[in-house]
């Protein structure tokens, strides 16, 4: 599990605990994340890096000390922060003779399947370009409650190792990798060496966020391996301090935690996975085994809709599948119920009558062993 030659993208995360220091962004730091980055690029890898650390910095520059618990004045410092931090990564990534470019996501662009395309192309033709992508979550802007973001970008790099068929991803944190227990509070903790299956029971088990500034936790790296693995993406935990990490990660060394890769799953699969449901189809059970067996959903399996949601829009079925619906919110609380006879005006008024217009417009959780999909969008 630990031989990477294959291996020709990686994704790096790095947490706040780990790019700043004293409650200020470490520059030393950033400059030496990138000449290991630029030692990868010489042996034909091809990198993108998620950061955290915009709120952080944001709130020093603002004289804010402490935990930012405000979601618009986190909103504030991520806008102040987010600059300031790019121009650190510009700068050391400059000494290299390389370029950067700013890259600002909210769930809605990977929500939406059109902008989700779109964002995989523009990511692909920097690469071509020879421009490191630097990704972090577009806090200054999320409208909703940050507590329903990525989760200190862990989750968000997961999604985005996925999007861009990468066969690695490395999680830079202040934890040495994945213990049995807690090691702060349990000295006698034992680190994993390699995981080859998270289960739900870890992720309840994981611990709780630790750090002033950021969100994250162990349960939150825990659900992005699940993500990642499900792109055929192999996961290594590790702490970011360490000398040389990236490279020596690479070249096999068994630092931290290596996490499988599972059966990688086609990008549309994943992408309906893992998108956040825009509202929900309630149905019967015999509606529920038809579609199991790839029939069509027919009116009269429906009994319920909850959720306001357009036609193309991803949504949760029962409590077990998500699917792409080829009709809207509206016309399915007018057809739900109704024998298919009963419902002609509507149907053809479609150009297709399918409420499930193909079979790979639909997922079930449990064919993925994640019984906790439909909480976790």
């Amino acid at each position: 599990m630990r031989s990477f030659d294959e291996i020709r993208r990686v994704v790096v995360k790095v947490g706040t605990n780990v790019v700043s220091r004293d409650d200020r962004i470490d520059e030393e730091y950033i400059r030496d994340l990138a000449k290991q980055i630029v030692a990868l690029r010489e042996k034909g890898r091809e990198v993108c890096i998620v950061t955290s650390g915009a709120i952080g910095l944001g709130a020093r520059e603002l004289g804010i000390a402490g935990r930012v618990q405000d979601v618009v004045l986190r909103q504030a410092c991520a806008a102040v922060g987010q600059p300031l931090l790019m121009q650190v990564y510009r700068s050391a990534f400059a000494e290299f003779g390389l370029r950067t470019a700013q890259v600002l996501l909210t769930r809605e662009v990977l929500n939406d399947r059109e902008s989700y395309v779109r964002l995989r192309n523009a990511v692909e033709r920097l690469m071509d370009l020879m421009v490191i992508p630097v990704f972090n979550e577009n806090d200054s802007v999320a409208v909703a409650e940050i507590g329903r973001n990525f989760g200190d970008n862990d989750q968000l790099s997961a999604l985005i190792a996925s999007k861009v068929d990468a066969g690695l991803l490395v999680l830079l944190s202040d934890v040495q990798g994945y213990y049995n227990r807690d090691p702060r509070l349990n000295p006698d903790a034992i680190l994993h060496q390699s995981v080859e299956t998270v289960t739900s029971l870890m992720i309840a088990d994981a611990g709780r966020a630790g750090s002033a500034v950021g969100t994250g936790g162990m349960a939150t790296k825990l659900k992005s391996v699940r993500i990642a693995a499900e792109g055929g993406c192999r996961v290594v935990l590790a702490h970011g301090r360490e000398p040389r990490v990236l490279q020596r990660i690479l070249e096999g060394e068994p630092l931290g935690t290596v996490f499988a890769s599972r059966r990688k799953l086609k990008n549309r699969s994943r992408w309906i996975l893992h998108n956040e449901p825009r509202g929900r189809i309630l149905v019967d059970e015999g509606a529920l085994e038809a579609i199991r067996r790839h029939k069509s959903l027919l009116p009269r399996g429906i009994v319920g809709i909850e959720g306001v949601f357009e036609a193309g829009d991803v949504v949760q079925v029962n409590e077990c599948a998500k699917l792409v619906s080829a009709f809207d919110s509206r016309e399915l609380a007018a057809l739900a119920g109704k024998h298919s006879s009963e419902a002609g005006s509507i149907l053809r008024s479609r150009t297709s009558r399918k409420i499930i217009a193909r079979p790979e417009d639909m997922v079930f959780f449990d064919d993925y062993d994640d019984p906790e999909r439909g909480d976790e969008g």
